[in-house]
């Protein structure tokens, strides 16, 4: 099923999850790009709110997703069909109940949420209209995720990238109808990022109804320890995912608590939509390869497992290198064309992104360690390092270093904790394999 060397199986599952997630991305993106051209810095501002509730509720669609995808592997790479779809059926039944109390709850509570989000007074009205969208629409999201990510387990990765690709383009084409011809505002923007996922998850559909693959909608038996491993297995994976989350909240509130205002949460925003693309480069890559590593853990090739490794590392660098080599000459291009007209904007941007990125380059490998863990059911490690560069060192080092050394020091702190997890994995790493050596 998985076979040929480490770079076949890497251009196999990696790039085509890569590309799947980066066009994906894109939702938010182009957003930002028809916001700023079209209703200036206050509305950028208010759609920068509803970015953490985005991230989150990935999250939660990964969490499912990749601890069902790593069950699942395991029980195809040892023959067990029938297994592999009870773990489906439970991971859309999960998918299914998330998804219904997020839209019903969300909506209740929409107004304390968004204030806790970091909306202000001068925002809020327009941070609700945007927020009202994503959250009506939230269980067509985690699905969009779930089955691209069940899609991929079931060997069509190609599935899974023209599924979300296509949901991409549709959010594109939406954006302009919704903004300019009808004319919809910031509603606009958001109708159309919420419809995206519905044609993602009308293309994904028929590989299970019509049973292309091992998985396929059957008779559902409800196993609850099968639904606590499915969540406890992609625990880490939520934590990674939801660290886009956390750590845009926590630098939503300090922008505000150091005085940068609304420039400050504008430019954020921008830089966010850039950190989205690194980060979904990274975590793309991470996501396709975890079927190959669960799967060589079910028919115990550990040789191959640790090749493709190695040769997995090398390449997380290597780009890791290149981006932060092109947001240091080519970043100005990329921030202008969201709101051309302010050079304010622009010039503040700029100036903070450089020190942003500085350590994104060991992002990547931080990822790949915690799916590599995560696939192998090594959970305590993976969740070390997702901790690590989310609830851990983030919120010290923005806590801690603008007291110390001034309030520019915000915009490293990311980075800073990124380094700072790095040399954790390089630690847990390094031990795991002098043990078993010994």
């Amino acid at each position: 099923m998985y076979k040929g060397k480490s770079h076949t199986l890497f251009m196999k599952y990696a790039v085509p999850q890569m590309i799947g997630l980066l066009f994906n991305s894109v939702y938010m993106i182009v957003d930002g790009v028809f916001i700023g051209n079209r209703l200036g810095r206050d509305a950028m501002a208010a759609a920068a709110v509803s970015v953490p509730l985005v991230e989150i509720l990935i999250a939660l669609s990964m969490a499912v997703a990749t601890g069902a995808g790593v069950m699942i592997s395991a029980h195809l790479g040892q023959g067990e069909k029938e297994k592999a779809r009870t773990i489906f059926n439970l991971s859309v039944l999960c998918t299914a109940v998330m998804g219904i109390c997020i839209c019903v709850f969300g909506n209740i509570f929409i107004h304390p949420l968004a204030e806790l989000l970091g909306s202000t007074p001068a925002i809020h009205e327009k941070a609700i209209r945007y927020m009202w969208y994503i959250l009506t629409f939230s269980p067509f999201l985690l699905f969009s995720f779930l089955l691209s990510g069940l899609v991929r387990n079931d060997n069509r990765p190609k599935l899974a990238m023209f599924a979300l690709m296509f949901g991409s383009v549709s959010n594109i084409v939406l954006d302009y109808v919704f903004m300019y011809p009808m004319n919809m505002g910031i509603a606009g923007a958001a109708f159309a990022t919420a419809l995206g996922p519905i044609f993602s998850v009308l293309i994904m559909l028929p590989h299970f109804i019509l049973k292309r693959g091992d998985l396929y909608f059957a008779k559902l038996k409800c196993k609850w320890h099968h639904i606590r491993s499915i969540y406890v297995l992609g625990f880490p994976s939520f934590i990674m995912e939801f660290t886009i989350g956390i750590i845009t909240f926590v630098y939503n509130f300090a922008i505000v608590h150091y005085g940068f205002g609304e420039i400050g949460l504008a430019a954020y925003l921008i830089i966010g939509y850039l950190m989205l693309i690194i980060l979904t480069l990274f975590l793309g890559m991470g996501q396709g390869l975890q079927p190959v590593f669960s799967y060589f853990m079910g028919t115990g090739e550990e040789d191959r497992s640790k090749a493709l490794l190695n040769f997995s590392i090398k390449i997380f660098l290597a780009i890791g290198i290149l981006c932060y080599i092109l947001i240091f000459f080519f970043s100005r291009n990329f921030f202008t064309i969201f709101n051309p007209g302010d050079m304010e904007l622009i010039n503040f941007t700029e100036s903070r992104s450089l020190p942003y990125f500085s350590g994104f380059f060991l992002a990547g490998v931080n990822i790949l360690m915690i799916a590599y863990w995560q696939a192998n059911e090594r959970t305590g490690k993976a969740l070390a390092v997702s901790l690590s560069r989310s609830v851990i060192w983030p919120p010290v080092l923005i806590a801690a270093l603008p007291l110390l050394l001034g309030s520019e020091m915000v915009w490293i702190c990311h980075s800073c904790s990124e380094a700072l997890t790095a040399v954790t994995a390089f630690i847990l790493l390094t031990t795991e394999r002098k043990k078993k050596k010994i």
